[in-house]
Formats: C-alpha cells, sequence, structure tokens
C-alpha cells in the first residue's frame, strides 16, 4: 500500500479525501488524514477500510517529522504560511509534495534542494490558484501551436452562492473565508496593463471599477481587479502581450454597494475600535460619521454615502441590521474589518440546504495570420451540498487527481513547481469534466485595441 498523508482537515479538503478513498482500492492507496482535530480528521476518513485518522500537531516537530517519514506522498492543505516546515520535512525524508496555495519566496527557496533529489513540489494546484493555470495554459498553448501571438488575456473567477440559494439583496454569501472578502483589494493598488499601458486603480477606487461578463444560463455578472495581475505575464509565458488584466467575479451591484463600507471605513483592519466589545451596531456606524445635534444615524449615513431612502443600496443597508441598537459586537481589541465581518456573517452564511458556484471566465484574444479572433472560455460548477462544495471540488479534486499522477509517474518535472505544463494540466483538465468542472470555449469577434479607432 501507498500511504498518502494528508495533512488538514477542513472544509476544503472533504472532495479530495473522498476521491482518494474511492481510488484507494485499485491504486493501493492508504489515506492518512492528519489534523490537530482527530474529530474532524475521523469525520473525514468515516471508518473506511483503507484510511486511518490522526491527532496531529504540526509545531511538534517530532511528532510532524514521524508522519511525513511514513508516507509515500504528502498533501498539506493547510494556511499557506504553514506548509513550509512541512516542505523541509518532505526534503529531509525525501517525499513529493502537493499543496493548494500560491507558491512563496520561502517554497522558491527549496526548487534546487527538490530538483537535486528528483522531488516534486507541486503547488496552486486548487481552484485559484490552480484550474485557472491549467484552463488558461491549455488555450494560449492551442493558439501559440496554430502560430497565433497573444494579444489580450484576461481572467475572472468567484465564489459565490448557487441561484437556487442567492435570496437576499447583495446576491453574495461566504462560501469561503470571510476575512478575505472583508480585506480584499487592500494592501497597495491593483495594476495591470491595458493596451499596452500600465494601469493601476487604488482601493478607494476599486470598487467603482468594474467590468461586465454574461454566462449563458447564469446571466450577468462583474468583476473588479486583483491587486497584481501582473506576476502572470512572465508564468504563461506573455511578456509582450498587450493586456492582461485579472479579476474577482461577484453579481451586478455588489460592488457598488461593498463601496460604501471602504467609503466609510468599515474594512480598515488596521486599528482597534475602543470598547468595541460593548459595542451596538448602531454604534459602530455611527462611529464613522460626523456629529450633529438631531440627524439620526440614518440620515447622517444616507448624507455621507449621497444616497437616497428609496435607492436600492439603502436598503441593502437595511437589510444588514447596521443600526440595531440592541445587537452587540461582543468581539474585545476588534479592527473594523473584524466587526463588520461579524455583522454581515450572520446575513450571509450558508443554510443547511445552500449551495455554492464557482464562475471562472477566460478572454483570450490573438493575431493568426494577420487576423484577429478571441476565445471566450467559461466554466460553472455548483456544490452538491454543504460537505462536497464547489469550493471543495474544485480546490480539492485538482490535488487529488495532481497526487496519483505523481505517485504513478505521469508527471515526472522535479522542483518547485505550479500546474503550467501540458502532462499537468491535460490529464487533470480531462478528469475534472467527468466531476462537472467543465470549460465551454467559444470564438467570438476581437474587441482589443483598434488603432483606427484612435
Amino acid at each position: 500500500m501507498r500511504n498518502v498523508l494528508i495533512i488538514g482537515a477542513g472544509r476544503s479538503a472533504s472532495s479530495l479525501i473522498r476521491y482518494l478513498l474511492s481510488k484507494s482500492e485499485e491504486e493501493s492507496l492508504h489515506i492518512t488524514v492528519a489534523d490537530l482535530s482527530m474529530e474532524l480528521a475521523e469525520q473525514k476518513t468515516g471508518n473506511h477500510p483503507n484510511a486511518e485518522a490522526l491527532a496531529l500537531d504540526i509545531f511538534d516537530a517530532e511528532e510532524r517529522k514521524a508522519a511525513v517519514a511514513k508516507a509515500s506522498i504528502v498533501i498539506s492543505m493547510l494556511p499557506a504560511h504553514l506548509h513550509i516546515e512541512i516542505a523541509k520535512d518532505c526534503l529531509q525524508f525525501k517525499k513529493h509534495l502537493v499543496t493548494a496555495s500560491y507558491i512563496s519566496d520561502a517554497m522558491q527557496e527549496l526548487d534546487e534542494e527538490a530538483k537535486q533529489k528528483n522531488l516534486i513540489f507541486m503547488n496552486e494546484i486548487g481552484l485559484d490558484p490552480g484550474i485557472d493555470h491549467m484552463s488558461a495554459m491549455k488555450v494560449i498553448d492551442e493558439i501559440r501551436a496554430k502560430g497565433g501571438k497573444m494579444l489580450l488575456f484576461e481572467s475572472f473567477c468567484g465564489g459565490l452562492v448557487a441561484p437556487e440559494s442567492d435570496n437576499n439583496l447583495w446576491n453574495y454569501k461566504f462560501t469561503w473565508a470571510p476575512r478575505n472578502v472583508v480585506l480584499a483589494g487592500q494592501g497597495g493598488a491593483a495594476k495591470f496593463i491595458q493596451e499596452g499601458t500600465y494601469k493601476y486603480i487604488p482601493y478607494s477606487a476599486l470598487f467603482r471599477r468594474t467590468e461586465f461578463l454574461e454566462v449563458e444560463g447564469y446571466g450577468k455578472f462583474e468583476a473588479y481587479s486583483n491587486r497584481d495581475s501582473l506576476k502572470y505575464r512572465s508564468v504563461y509565458g506573455l511578456d509582450d502581450i498587450l493586456t492582461l488584466y485579472r479579476g474577482t467575479i461577484r453579481r451586478v451591484g455588489f460592488s457598488r454597494a461593498w463601496n460604501m463600507f471602504v467609503q466609510l471605513g468599515m474594512t480598515d483592519d488596521s486599528y482597534i475600535m475602543e470598547d468595541s466589545e460593548n459595542m451596538s451596531y448602531r454604534q459602530f456606524t455611527n462611529s464613522f460619521l460626523p456629529y450633529h445635534p438631531t440627524d439620526s444615524v440614518e440620515i447622517k449615513t444616507r448624507l455621507i454615502l449621497k444616497i437616497d431612502q428609496d435607492d436600492i443600496m439603502w436598503d441593502k443597508l437595511l437589510e444588514l441590521d447596521l443600526f440595531n441598537p440592541n445587537k452587540k459586537v461582543n468581539l474585545p481589541h476588534a479592527t473594523p474589518a473584524q466587526i463588520l465581518q461579524k455583522i454581515l456573517s450572520e446575513s450571509w452564511s450558508l443554510e443547511p440546504d445552500d449551495k455554492d458556484m464557482i464562475v471562472m471566465y477566460h478572454k483570450f484574444g490573438y493575431e493568426i495570420n494577420g487576423k484577429k479572433a478571441q476565445i471566450d472560455s467559461k466554466m460553472v460548477c455548483i456544490g452538491d451540498d454543504q460537505t462536497y462544495t464547489a469550493m471543495a471540488k474544485t480546490v480539492g479534486l485538482p490535488v487529488a487527481i495532481a497526487t496519483l499522477l505523481i505517485l504513478n509517474g505521469k508527471i515526472t518535472s522535479s522542483g518547485v513547481q505550479l500546474p503550467t505544463k501540458k502532462e499537468v494540466y491535460e490529464p487533470i483538465l480531462n478528469e475534472l469534466e467527468e466531476y462537472g468542472v467543465v470549460f465551454n470555449e467559444q470564438t467570438v469577434p476581437y474587441f482589443g485595441y483598434n488603432p483606427d479607432l484612435f
């Protein structure tokens, strides 16, 4: 039996574990699911004859190393900053490693040693990053194989609520990491290149500069810019491309509404609010408004945001209970962002019967023999339930499939890497289609820069 060690049994690991257990008999796999919570690890293994639950404190070096030493391959589903010690253990015991996280500088520094030991450290093999890389490189490589030159690449992805569970005015619920949603776009201007010109969007304007997208059968969406699109030029071999832009997908109207929080200052995570534990939701909102001897909190909010009481934006604020004087924050030493996250979680948490949805959309503009064209590639994935969500499926399945490909010698390139090579993306994308992760490609007119119009 080949021992697959999975470290981390959180929500993203459910589809990963189910897939490997389903393959365990034919592939001679023994799955060890390790987590700080033994109860959680046991839930995920479900008394399967080829699985074992393990209580593991990853900060206990002796315990961690013992688990890695017994493995044939290691999958880390921990937060990104916790991968590095596991990666060093994998080097020590000569084990392959798979993660869904971005390659950190510390991880990249292990590349040479991993190559020397002929080890594969596959990273960025989840959804975004992961499926975005693979689906993009497939089309880019096909265009290049025909002699085409890339002119434009735009890529969008979003974790949303499925249409049948979309029942609030924001058309949004938390399907993943609420804190990341609240802090999205902070830490510097969004930067990208458009028609050969570098563009920058400061955080204060980020949610008012959106692009509209149409997905057949699912309607209209919008996207706001990710923080740094330019780092993907060299990753995809697009150093000479005229337009490169990556964005986050939401339903139309979300960004305009979210911008109200940005303008008020509620998404700030840089300071602690005084006596936050005893603060009411109404007091929290009033904290960001100017003093007035007679105007109510509601009136001051509408004045500062320049919205009328019959504006849908006002209804969206009311829906969140932001003006309730009886609800308490109950968070000691909290930042505005932490308080906002708590308030939103009460309205935006998925109900037991809710389903989530992943939407991914790529645009490829190119030129072949003097003629310009564009390919739009779209993927929509709906979750099964609260355990096997669309997010868990699209993050976990690529990790699981890559793990088997490495074990079976189908992926051979060693070192610290991401899934941009054909030997990696082709078999994974093909198998993902069996699980409903399907990209529909359509050739459309190219709408890029036309010098005759300027």
